[in-house]
């Protein structure tokens, strides 16, 4: 009688260059919507887990923010997240962006990934947007700076190329137990993922350093009997200008935000929301830990 195929479980991480697509690839990958999305830069803030069942394997796939050179505590403690990620992932994914090509942020990323000597792979992302000629140069210069065992070309947008890097990576995480229950999809609390919806609105519907110099808690979290949830957002703002923004005139900006927002946790949380969004001026909240903290992040200079 042939013996079953082992159980596979393993972690992988996605890192890159910000706007590279890793969040949309992982949301991809899980066929679920975990990590927030805008066409913003630096939208994700911290590393959000994303399971991928695929045959007798659990993937962890890990979605870091993206690595570039930080100036605030904030920017500090997500670059640090995303390195802390590839660190103790079993692989490492470097994304890139083909349409924006070699840029010297991805040539950086790729040097410290090759110099760490961790296993990591490639995956060129929007390649549905280039033509294949230019994609050779491209994988030979990153080849220089970093030994990628794979190389994948995709589209995290239309879904091309993702079933083979999903059965890829279904066979290179290592033999051993499951970590997380088959039906699970994310590690993220209701809570966080009430706040990453909101502030996901705010990317989407508000410009410039607005979305930046916000930072969104959930401060209350109740199940009703009848199945709903009222949830209370508090958004935090560095500028008074930027809380006028978000409130917007008679308050409709906040209304809209609010309302896409219900909409969204009413479908991931799969049962009525009642959301209420609250705005306060906190001057210099991206240089507190507990802000921080709040959102799941550590001061890499207290490490």
């Amino acid at each position: 009688m042939t013996a079953p195929p082992p159980m596979r479980c393993g972690f992988v991480a996605i890192v890159g260059a910000p706007n590279a697509g890793k969040s949309t690839l992982m949301n991809r990958l899980t066929g679920a919507k975990l990590s927030i999305v805008s066409p913003k830069a630096q939208t994700t803030r911290f590393r959000v887990l994303g399971i991928l069942m695929r045959a007798e394997s659990q993937v962890l796939l890990v979605d870091t923010p993206g690595i570039f050179r930080p100036k605030r505590k904030l920017d500090r403690a997500m670059v640090a997240a995303a390195w802390s990620g590839a660190a103790d992932a079993d692989v490492a994914m470097l994304m890139v962006d083909a349409k924006s090509g070699l840029r010297d942020d991805v040539r950086e990323i790729a040097a410290q990934l090759g110099a760490s000597g961790r296993r990591c792979w490639l995956v060129l992302n929007k390649t549905d947007l280039v033509t294949p000629a230019s994609l050779l140069p491209l994988i030979a210069s990153l080849s220089a700076l970093a030994k990628f065992e794979e190389t994948f070309m995709v589209s995290a947008q239309t879904g091309d190329g993702m079933r083979r890097l999903a059965d890829a990576l279904a066979d290179v995480v290592p033999e051993g137990p499951w970590l997380y229950p088959e039906d699970d999809l994310t590690d993220l609390p209701d809570r966080l993922l009430a706040a990453e919806t909101v502030r996901e609105q705010i990317f989407m519907q508000t410009h410039e350093e607005v979305p930046y110099g916000a930072t969104v808690e959930t401060e209350s979290f109740k199940d009703h009997k009848n199945g709903s949830v009222r949830i209370e957002v508090t958004i935090y703002v560095a500028r008074p200008g930027h809380k006028a923004i978000l409130i917007g005139d008679k308050g409709s900006k906040i209304k809209s935000i609010g309302a896409k927002a219900r909409q969204d946790l009413a479908s991931l949380l799969e049962r009525p929301v009642h959301l209420f969004l609250n705005v306060k001026e906190r001057k210099g909240w991206d240089e507190e830990d507990a802000r921080l903290r709040a959102i799941g992040l550590e001061d890499p200079g207290k490490a």
